[in-house]
């Protein structure tokens, strides 16, 4: 019995320092201070395999590495938290924490916005690029915050082109009479209207129904965005227009944001950065390889498309869009190098 006492506190003495290891071990990869995980959901209109998705997962995976673990953001694709007006609001009201939303429908919110969904106005996506990444588009993200809203960063949904069900569309005069479906975007409806299209706006998550019954012969979208939508298997006819540079936000509701921590808002801010080149790589490489793949899944690619037509064609809209924003400011825009 003796013997055994001994080998007991033997072994006692033994574990003891083993068991202070591991608890310090297992604190190490805990989160910081006790707290538990808080988790944040994000939400967008597009598959995860999508420009949006992409960023999605890259803002994720660094959210969670710079807070070690404090924070997980979960994703909810495909309109599971609902179109982008919904979840924009929601992100106001702080239901929603974080959402990525493309260009088109941010008017709504902050109608100054609505310049750069003016058709033809940047001259290529290096031009797109630079402008929202200098001081334009920086300034563009604070005013957010007068509406309860925190703009991280800039990402991407492509440039828009034009499908359809009914014909090859070459000029402007292919797009008369024909009903196109445009998002919620004040804009981008007076453009298309000038070129004598039958438009009227539509939530994306309604979309492919839509154009499934005929209810309208065509829609545009980035290439990404027609590929991860599966629009080709409604929409017969391509036609690389690239009339509208459509940008994409990664927000986060104001209170979610007031919350963080001096280092942790530097920690999401950087995060939707690299989140926001991510979906900018994405819609690149779906442009630069998609049409290849969408014209080989049946759809025909009208490519030789003269733009400056339809830019013109689109001239009697310009006084509406030098009133709203201002002739400066869009020749600002227009020349920014």
């Amino acid at each position: 019995m003796h013997t055994l006492t001994n080998a007991s506190g033997l072994m006692e003495i033994f574990c003891r320092p083993l068991a202070r290891t591991a608890i310090a071990f297992m604190c190490l990869l805990a989160p910081a201070s006790g707290q538990g995980v808080k988790v944040l959901k994000l939400g967008y209109i597009l598959s995860t395999d999508s420009q949006l998705g992409d960023g999605g997962r890259v803002f994720a995976d660094e959210i969670a590495k710079r807070t070690q673990g404090r924070y997980r953001v979960e994703q909810y694709p495909n309109s599971a938290l609902g179109g982008e007006l919904e979840m924009l609001k929601a992100v106001q009201l702080g239901t929603v924490d974080l959402a990525f939303i493309t260009g088109a429908p941010l008017p709504n919110v902050l109608p100054d916005i609505g310049v750069f969904n003016i058709p033809f106005l940047f001259r290529d996506l290096a031009h797109a690029h630079a402008v929202l990444d200098g001081p334009i588009g920086q300034s563009y993200l604070e005013k957010f915050r007068e509406k309860k809203l925190v703009a991280l960063a800039w990402g991407e949904n492509g440039m828009r082109h034009i499908t359809n069900s009914k014909h090859e569309i070459r000029s402007p005069e292919d797009l008369k009479g024909l009903k196109l479906r445009l998002p919620q975007s004040d804009v981008m409806i007076a453009g298309f209207k000038a070129l004598g299209a039958d438009v009227s706006p539509l939530a994306f998550p309604q979309l492919y129904g839509a154009l499934q019954s005929s209810q309208f012969d065509g829609q545009e979208n980035p290439i990404a965005t027609i590929q991860s939508s599966k629009f080709y298997q409604v929409q017969k006819y391509l036609t690389l227009t690239g009339h509208v540079y459509d940008p994409a936000i990664l927000f986060i509701s104001s209170d979610d944001f007031d919350d963080l921590s001096a280092d942790d808002k530097r920690s999401f801010i950087e995060a939707a950065k690299l989140a926001g080149e991510a979906s900018r790589q994405f819609a690149a490489a779906a442009e630069a390889k998609g049409v290849t793949e969408l014209a080989q899944a049946g759809m025909q690619v009208i490519k030789d498309v003269d733009r400056s037509k339809f830019a013109a064609a689109m001239a009697s809209a310009a006084p509406d869009f030098d009133r709203r924003f201002g002739s400066d400011l869009i020749s600002k825009i227009r020349e920014y190098k």
